[in-house]
């Protein structure tokens, strides 16, 4: 990775909240080495100096740029990782990446932690160890396996590593830290914590190094430590059964509950409120522009009654707005596409607003007959065909809104922008005003049919006039262009609101 690259990734990092966390206990021989690396690769390390009595304090004391955690009296593994995160949190921080500080991880690894967060945040990300022809002693290998084994019987999920060290936690997710225990046993019980509460468990590949049987350096106590984690696993089945289960069957038929609840409301308001609404409305009488402007009023005050005054349960709404945006001036609204609630998201803002559609959207039995009769059009008509109606609805005071990518997102990721916006903005004459969203995806993913916890955010940029988009090219550099800034947008807003997701 070149300079410039891991400057980025610094910057990238700092921005998620993401800070690096390596306890340590005499560990003189590897510490300075392990957080040099680590400030290579981060900008923020913390290091929690478990009460060492060798020379690490010194060490520690002589390398600028961390923060420094330590007290005299050695309190185990887990104490010193409470102690991390609090001061991460004081600090805050969003993330803490965890590493040993014994040299067996490669801070050079940093980046595939920070990958796995933006395309899963609010996770547990696990290292989990590529230990195929490593030399491991039999209790180490043991270790494991029992622990893999109890983390299945407490939780029903399975994972190939519940010892590795190497992890990134979600802070604000972190449960049990009140009765955690000081020893190793604890990366356990957070693990068995996490996954009781619903917070989802990510494991990727990361390289470990174990350097030759007689220079390692290991505290854990045999028949002590395998004493404490019979101890702890046995407690822990024991809550698995009291406190566990009934969480997960709560978050389970919860989400069922939350999912039927949306869909029957969406359903009940459509079928039973809307339709027939509108079909009384568009049967009785003569179509005029009188009833057509009505038709955007129910549309734009029953969005803003679902968005703003209902909501969707488990998310949230917000929204912020450039102050130069006028949307009873006409312009061309692009937006990145995410999901089925991104239409509802937009049209919250203004009753001047026509969607160009797919087909399906435009014949959907639902909202059909509303879309067609408000004049939304499917782009499948071809946009020089559609160019004189376009014209006749910008005379009349109306905003065309396109999704530059035509189609949603499957990971919330800026798609390839077609010209056909641009076009429509250059030959209507009319400025182009970028929407941003973030979280629709998230809450209802494409191919899915049921709704996750979130944030929903749409932000309204200031408007691009067509000096401006001209100055950049034609058509095809335009969207072209707009891409490479959605993608930038998106990542700082990613970075911003990820951080308390």
């Amino acid at each position: 990775m070149t300079e410039s690259s891991k400057d980025k990734q610094k910057q990238l990092l700092h921005d998620r909240g993401i800070c690096v966390i390596i306890p340590t206990y005499n560990n003189g021989g590897t510490i300075a080495s392990v957080v040099h690396d680590a400030l290579q690769e981060c900008r923020d390390v913390i290091v929690v100096n478990d009460g060492s009595t060798d020379n690490t304090s010194s060490i520690l004391h002589e390398i600028k740029g961390i923060i420094l955690v330590e007290y005299e009296k050695n309190h185990g593994k887990g104490y010193a990782l409470k102690r991390g995160f609090k001061c991460a949190l004081i600090h805050n921080f969003s993330y803490a990446i965890t590493l040993d500080g014994d040299g067996q991880h490669f801070p050079s690894d940093i980046k595939y932690f920070l990958a796995a967060n933006q395309q899963h945040p609010g996770t547990l990300i696990l290292g989990s160890r590529k230990l195929d022809g490593v030399t491991r002693s039999k209790g180490s290998s043991f270790a494991n396996k029992f622990s893999n084994f109890w983390f299945y019987v407490q939780t029903g999920h399975h994972l190939s590593d519940t010892q590795t060290g190497y992890r990134l936690y979600p802070l604000k997710k972190l449960y049990g830290l009140g009765l955690l225990t000081s020893r190793y046993e604890a990366e356990l019980e957070l693990l068995v914590f996490a996954s009781w509460h619903g917070v989802k468990l990510i494991p990727i590949d990361i390289d470990v190094y174990y350097p030759p049987q007689e220079q390692r350096v290991s505290h854990f106590r045999p028949g002590i430590d395998f004493a404490r984690i019979s101890i702890l696993n046995t407690i822990l089945c024991f809550l698995a059964i009291t406190y566990g289960l009934p969480l997960r069957l709560f978050r389970f038929w919860g989400n069922i509950i939350r999912t039927v609840y949306s869909l029957l409301f969406v359903l009940f308001f459509c079928l039973c409120v809307i339709t027939p609404i509108v079909w009384l409305y568009v049967k009785i009488g003569k179509m005029t522009e009188k009833k057509r402007k009505n038709l955007h009023r129910l549309i734009y005050h029953s969005t803003r009654f679902i968005m703003l005054k209902h909501g969707i349960p488990g998310t949230r709404f917000t929204y912020k707005k450039n102050e130069y945006v006028d949307f009873t001036k006409p312009s061309v609204i692009i937006c990145n596409h995410q999901s089925h609630i991104d239409l509802a998201c937009q049209l919250i803002f203004s009753p001047n607003i026509i969607f160009l559609t797919n087909q399906w959207v435009w014949n959907n039995p639902l909202y059909g007959l509303l879309i067609r009769n408000a004049e939304f059009y499917p782009v499948a008509d071809g946009i020089d065909e559609l160019l004189p109606k376009l014209q006749s609805l910008v005379d009349r005071g109306y905003s065309i809104a396109v999704y530059p990518e035509g189609t949603r997102s499957k990971d919330c990721r800026i798609g390839r922008f077609h010209k056909g916006a641009f076009y429509i903005a250059e030959k209507l004459g009319l400025d182009v005003i970028p929407m941003y969203l973030y979280g629709p995806g998230k809450i209802l993913r494409k191919k899915t049919y049921h709704l996750n916890k979130g944030p929903i955010y749409v932000e309204i940029g200031q408007p691009i006039t067509q000096s401006q988009l001209q100055a950049i090219g034609d058509a095809k550099q335009q969207a072209s262009h707009m891409r490479k800034h959605y993608i930038s947008k998106y990542e700082q807003l990613a970075n911003l609101i990820e951080q308390d997701v």
